[in-house]
């Protein structure tokens, strides 16, 4: 890509605002995301404390996101399918409608016999939104102009990061307040209004116009899985980018350590507020801040990158390296508030490899491929954080302060920062 392209697209407000505005299909996608994602926050601090406070064991909490992350691993491979052969549209639909039955079931856990009612229904969820999110990053191109791909990409992204801190600190007082029956029923009116939203959205597909009929036994015939790892061995710069998102080591033990951080380290004890209450406001500002720093990092960074895979490419690093910054002064930090400092420099950097990374595959993948491409990015990066997140729920259950786990974790995000660097960026901006 040529340089003269990072000067083709404005990253004010008024550019944002123009895509919102004069684009009705990606207004649509972007209301369904601020309404699931809503929900999808609040709903994560009532499963975490709930399971925490039955078991009283990290591992349970580490346990809880294995099942919502691992199973993307498995059925990565159908959902690339299924995805390349059929209306990504109806796809996310259907996934949406079948969550909000899911969710609903989840008020059947009352007490730590049913706890094991929990973990099967995270990982039917699991399954629904391993069909939705690639439906989802595979649509952005045919509802955005090239030119507004990125600007589709952070304002998607920053809209996440807005959605988990408000999400994990009102999901913290709802839940204080209104309890956990009344947090489950909202995030299942969330999915039933992204539905509708979705459902109001008309773009074309050549994808699955010019696919064959889906059959039973293409789900399980992994032949055009074959071929997609084909196609992305043909670039090593695109086979690098697929990895990029598993290289964020951090994402599975943060979850796991800001709920152990929240409960054991930084509990708000605000007026006369009882233990359970304040460790859950403890839990949600520190989730809280994670999503102020995702905010930030994109819209610092988008504009410096613009479309330059140059940039794209070293903004990857440059966030890599600030992750590690962040989780390694997050094991000194001596307040809550300066815990939360460091999450939110951490998290301007993952986000940024995010945002980055979901660009660098949209701009450079065919549309009959990129079903595939982005279930198998998505695979990758759930892999680690599942192995992170029970790693990390592990050491801690072992006695092993929650300090020195998330320091560790800073340090580890060398690795990926130097397999990325010797990966090669790209000479030409």
């Amino acid at each position: 890509m040529q340089s003269s392209d990072t000067t083709t697209t404005s990253f004010s407000l008024s550019a944002y605002w123009r895509l919102v505005r004069d684009n009705h299909n990606f207004r649509n996608l972007w209301l369904a995301q601020i309404v699931s994602e809503m929900g999808d926050w609040f709903y994560a601090v009532a499963i975490y404390s709930l399971l925490l406070q039955l078991t009283g064991r990290a591992s349970s909490v580490a346990l809880a996101l294995m099942f919502q992350v691992l199973p993307q691993v498995f059925v990565s491979p159908t959902t690339g399918v299924v995805n390349d052969r059929i209306s990504r549209r109806r796809v996310m639909i259907t996934a949406d409608l079948v969550r909000v039955v899911i969710v609903l079931a989840m008020l059947l856990v009352r007490s730590r016999s049913m706890v094991w009612l929990v973990y099967p229904l995270l990982l039917l969820e699991t399954i629904m939104w391993a069909f939705f999110e690639p439906a989802r990053n595979a649509v952005i191109p045919n509802v955005a102009a090239k030119e507004d791909v990125i600007l589709a990409n952070t304002l998607s992204s920053t809209t996440w990061s807005l959605n988990l801190m408000m999400g994990a600190t009102l999901g913290g007082i709802a839940a204080a307040l209104l309890g956990r029956d009344a947090v489950f029923a909202l995030n299942a009116l969330s999915f039933l209004v992204s539905a509708a939203l979705i459902t109001r959205t008309k773009f074309a597909e050549p994808h699955a116009e010019a696919a064959a009929p889906l059959r039973a036994r293409d789900l399980v015939d992994y032949s055009s899985v074959i071929e997609g790892v084909r196609y992305v061995r043909r670039d090593r710069r695109l086979s690098a980018t697929v990895f990029a998102k598993a290289g964020e080591l951090m994402v599975g033990p943060s979850w796991v350590l800001f709920t152990i951080m929240g409960q054991r380290y930084f509990p708000v004890r605000w007026g006369g507020m009882d233990a359970e209450r304040g460790m859950l406001l403890g839990m949600s500002l520190l989730l809280g801040a994670r999503g102020l720093g995702a905010l930030f990092g994109p819209l610092l960074s988008a504009r410096w990158a613009g479309q330059s895979d140059r940039r794209l490419r070293m903004g990857i690093l440059f966030g890599y390296l600030v992750v590690a910054v962040g989780y390694g002064a997050l094991g000194f930090a001596g307040s809550v508030w300066l815990a939360c400092a460091c999450i939110v420099l951490a998290h301007c950097g993952g986000s940024t490899i995010w945002v980055f990374s979901t660009t660098l595959l949209q701009l450079h993948t065919e549309d009959r491929f990129r079903g595939r491409v982005f279930a198998a990015d998505l695979a990758f990066c759930m892999i680690t954080l599942a192995a992170g997140a029970y790693v990390c729920g592990r050491f801690l259950d072992w006695g092993v302060s929650a300090r020195v786990v998330a320091s560790v974790v800073g340090g580890l995000m060398l690795i990926p920062a130097a397999l990325w660097a010797w990966a090669g960026l790209e000479r030409r901006a």
